[in-house]
């Protein structure tokens, strides 16, 4: 009986949050030979199901807009948020006001990238998010969102 409770109290749901930056609506349509066939609705539904297997929360949103993915960033903050998968699509080059939402609100990530972005154009090499997640997963389409969310899983308290 004690090692029931004691499996029930490791078993406390975590609260996981992956943002989706700009274009990545699109996916499924936006150039399939790069960032494959899947639906952002496609990932985020297997996300869903990964999380709820799991005994965590799932919430998920895209934006293509910075303001928006800030707020939420903000938001995270006291909303009881223990852990965000981020893909910041072309913010992820540009945006020092989201790096720092993303270190002001004190919540680990991973960063995630559908494409590899070092086979790609040079201006995509530079993350600003690099040196501030856990880790990047690159180049391993869809997948890399599912192995992301197995590595928070890890990573949440309990």
């Amino acid at each position: 009986m004690t090692s029931t409770r004691h499996r029930i109290k490791q078993n406390k749901m975590a609260k996981i949050l992956v943002l989706h930056g700009p274009n990545l609506n699109l996916l499924g349509q936006r150039e399939p030979q790069i960032y494959g066939s899947d639906s952002l609705r496609d990932i985020n539904t297997r996300l869903q199901q990964q999380c709820a297997a799991a005994g965590h929360e799932l919430d998920a949103l895209q934006s293509n807009s910075e303001g928006a993915l800030i707020d939420r960033v903000q938001q995270a903050r006291s909303d009881g948020t223990a852990f965000m998968i981020v893909n910041f699509g072309g913010f992820t080059h540009t945006s020092i006001a989201l790096r720092d939402a993303v270190l002001a609100a004190e919540i680990p990530c991973i960063e995630v990238h559908l494409s590899n972005l070092h086979k790609r154009e040079a201006f995509r090499h530079q993350s600003y998010f690099a040196d501030i997640a856990i880790g990047a997963i690159v180049g391993l389409g869809p997948q890399g969102y599912e192995l992301a969310l197995q590595a928070a899983f890890e990573r949440v308290p309990v």
